[in-house]
């Protein structure tokens, strides 16, 4: 097992506080407040309180670090500092239907060499509450469930494959677009999953759960550590033009060498159709 470095262990710190709180708050769905911010998204108390207790946490581990926030917005970094990537509460709707599949993703974004843009995505952590469980990643380290290696699957054919996605909902996404990708896939593959949390999607891949993953309309919260612990567990993640972007949001498709292959083909296939 690879050493877990201090900032790991500073963010699983952190994710563990805030999931502790959603579990309580997840066994007392019903007593919480819930805001509209806009058509079929929704903000919890839980997810606020998720979000304080992670800036607090880290703000006093790591002074002077930026953070991208998925309700707090941008904060800037001092000049130099790296900055968090935070979504508190990836899974909100699932959260409050009651259905126990949600998680709290952190990830590290540097400075690129002599700019102040920003650069590579160096460190992630997803945290799932309910099953307790940290997939957690470093660049040039690989990824781990806890202090197990994840691989990606190494299934090559479409035939044996179990894919993930996302759907587009109220006000999200191109309706049209994922129906034609939909159409092509399926068809060709053994199963595919909708399960509503895209970090926990892209972790279950590193971990040989899936197979392969496609979607759009994403942020860098849903995605920054999820992109990671693909690659760092062997896998390939790139946009629909097959781009292998530092942060893989607004289009994903991510799998195997040979699964990223045929799932590109296919999305290509289906969007000029």
């Amino acid at each position: 097992m690879a050493a877990i470095s201090g900032l790991i262990r500073v963010m699983e710190k952190a994710a563990r506080k805030a999931g502790a709180r959603l579990r309580r708050d997840f066994g007392e769905i019903e007593n919480l407040q819930v805001s509209r911010k806009g058509p079929a998204d929704f903000v919890s108390k839980a997810d606020e309180a998720s979000e304080r207790i992670l800036w607090d946490e880290l703000k006093a581990a790591r002074p002077g670090w930026g953070y991208l926030l998925e309700e707090g917005g941008e904060i800037e970094a001092e000049p130099g500092q790296p900055r968090f990537i935070i979504d508190p509460l990836d899974g909100t709707s699932n959260f409050l239907h009651g259905l126990p599949h949600f998680a709290i993703s952190i990830a590290v974004q540097e400075r690129k060499l002599g700019s102040d843009e920003w650069g590579e995505v160096t460190a992630g952590v997803i945290y799932q509450p309910i099953t307790d469980e940290t997939f957690w990643a470093e660049k040039t380290r690989g990824a781990w469930l806890q202090d197990a290696r994840l691989r990606v699957s190494g299934r090559r054919q479409l035939s044996e494959a179990l894919i993930a996605t996302g759907t587009p909902y109220q006000g999200h996404g191109n309706f049209s677009e994922w129906t034609r990708i939909f159409g092509r896939v399926g068809p060709n593959v053994a199963g595919i999953r909708r399960y509503g949390a895209a970090s926990l999607d892209l972790a279950w891949l590193a971990a040989g759960r899936f197979d392969g993953f496609w979607e759009s309309d994403l942020s860098a919260w849903d995605t920054a550590a999820g992109c990671l612990l693909v690659r760092e567990a062997g896998g390939f993640v790139s946009d629909y033009r097959g781009r292998s972007l530092t942060i893989c949001d607004k289009q994903v498709i991510a799998g195997n060498d040979q699964m990223h292959s045929r799932l590109h083909k296919l999305v290509t296939e289906a969007l000029k159709a």
